[in-house]
């Protein structure tokens, strides 16, 4: 008789028990994980540039909290994008730089799509989000086919190359250049594409939760985007970039100037191109500023608009004659800032009262933290070789305290930047330096390394660089 009971017991508990963890599956939110690429600090709500167009992505920001101090753990697109997908520091990785592939240096490392799907959800993407390929094991879907470890779908033909600026060398990257292109958004191609698939999959119903992944392209180079989008920028009309300074690499180090001093500025000035440049980018930021739009108004149209975790982000910065700079791969601010924002509804695992619309968080953030923060939101186990720390302590409140900084790393391991509140250290491997105080020197126009008064802050910055820095 008692085992009797027992087994009925048993039967009316378990049916209890599977509805409970069907609801908890059900309740897991999805996540939307949108990506931007070369994007610097051109943003309205970031100030980056007054003419800056960017409407969508503003009204994201709005809508959760935007990350005001967010840094990429690298100034370039593939260690960058490794980082945010495997949650490992380049220091700890031995993954610095464009030249380097992900797998032959990483070749067990768990991506964060696979995590997920590991996890009960379905993983999919399209475009560009890891660098020039898909890595097929990783994802449940994918377009262009996973199969092809293409990303790029296909775009307008570009025609005779090139279009605006002649190549000055073997040194000059192929795709360095610009054009508008008198077409529509869907017949240019690329990125409508992308956002078209991204779209339609926002409006099925799913059995699992999902984590999908939008890579949007532009404002990488070239910079050929529909002709409307360069029309916004009127040649007469346009602002020069504000950080500018002449001569702002006299109180450099050394290597430091090298590193700034490349041939593109002035090649691009000699070609009388560098206002064409400048709107060339504007342009490209607003074409992806409507790309974005495109995906957002797909989400609030879906049935998962009240419970998708939204995330955008660039890999890096951009300099357009900044530091006598033009392109990337700096450790200076215009190069590793970028912009951060994340929306979260209620009731999700992790910070059940989601997040406050309108939040800006000016504490020092680096894109490693994306991978340990998504997993906490989300009620997964943490992986536990991720080397950044959860940001849901700053999405719960974005005044909380907060002792970490934002580190970022350069092609050779000793050269890095440290990101704190208010101050940044620049470290080169011949033992060169830099210190700016940003609250008072937004655009790092004064080295303040050399500075008597100023060696117990170095010394502060100094001991927080990594101890150790894989070759």
């Amino acid at each position: 008789m008692k085992k009797t009971l027992v087994l009925l017991a048993a039967l009316l508990i378990a049916p209890i028990e599977l509805m409970s963890a069907v609801s908890a599956a059900d309740a897991r939110p999805n996540v939307l994980f949108i990506a931007l690429d070369d994007l610097n600090d051109w943003v309205g709500c970031l100030g980056g540039h007054p003419q800056a167009l960017t409407p969508n992505i503003d009204r994201l920001a709005k809508s959760g909290v935007l990350f005001t101090n967010a840094h990429c753990a690298a100034p370039s697109c593939n260690p960058s994008r490794t980082a945010i997908m495997t949650g490992l520091a380049p220091h700890r990785s031995g993954l610095y730089s464009n030249r380097q592939k992900m797998r032959d240096v990483l070749p067990d490392a768990e991506l964060l799509p696979k995590y997920f799907s590991r996890h009960g959800y379905w993983s999919a993407g399209s475009g560009k989000i890891l660098h020039y390929f898909i890595d097929a094991n990783s994802w449940d879907d994918y377009f262009p086919a996973k199969e092809t470890e293409d990303p790029f779908p296909p775009h307008i033909a570009w025609g005779k190359r090139p279009k605006s600026l002649p190549r000055g060398g073997d040194w000059q990257y192929v795709e360095t250049d610009w054009w508008p292109f008198d077409v529509s958004d869907e017949e240019f191609g690329g990125d409508w594409h992308v956002t078209q698939w991204v779209g339609e999959q926002l409006q099925k119903p799913r059995s699992a939760p999902f984590f999908l992944a939008c890579g949007i392209y532009r404002p990488h180079e070239p910079w050929f985007v529909p002709k409307k989008y360069f029309d916004l920028f009127p040649l007469d009309k346009l602002q020069m970039p504000p950080g500018l300074k002449e001569n702002d690499l006299d109180d450099v180090p050394l290597a430091s100037q090298r590193i700034g001093r490349n041939r593109y500025l002035k090649h691009i000035q000699e070609q009388g191109q560098w206002r064409q440049g400048i709107q060339a980018y504007l342009a490209s930021i607003a074409y992806a500023d409507v790309m974005v739009g495109r995906v957002l108004d797909a989400l609030d149209r879906s049935p998962h608009r009240d419970n998708t975790i939204v995330v955008l982000w660039s890999d890096h910065g951009w300099h357009l004659g900044e530091k006598e700079h033009w392109q990337k791969f700096t450790g200076w601010r215009v190069c590793t800032r970028i912009p951060l924002i994340i929306r979260v509804p209620g009731g999700v695992p992790g910070l059940p009262a989601g997040t406050k619309p309108r939040s800006v968080c000016s504490r020092p953030v680096s894109l490693l933290s994306l991978f340990p923060t998504l997993t906490e939101l989300a009620g997964l186990p943490a992986k536990n070789d991720n080397d950044g720390p959860s940001l849901v302590p700053l999405l719960r409140n974005p005044e909380a305290d907060w002792s970490h900084v934002a580190l970022t790393h350069l092609e050779h391991p000793e050269n890095y930047a440290i990101s704190t509140d208010q101050w940044r250290y620049i470290h080169y491997h011949d033992g060169g330096e830099e210190l700016y105080d940003i609250a008072a020197d937004r655009y790092e126009w004064t080295n303040l390394a050399a500075k008597p008064e100023h060696s117990a802050r170095l010394a502060t910055m100094r001991s927080l660089a990594p101890r150790e820095n894989k070759r």
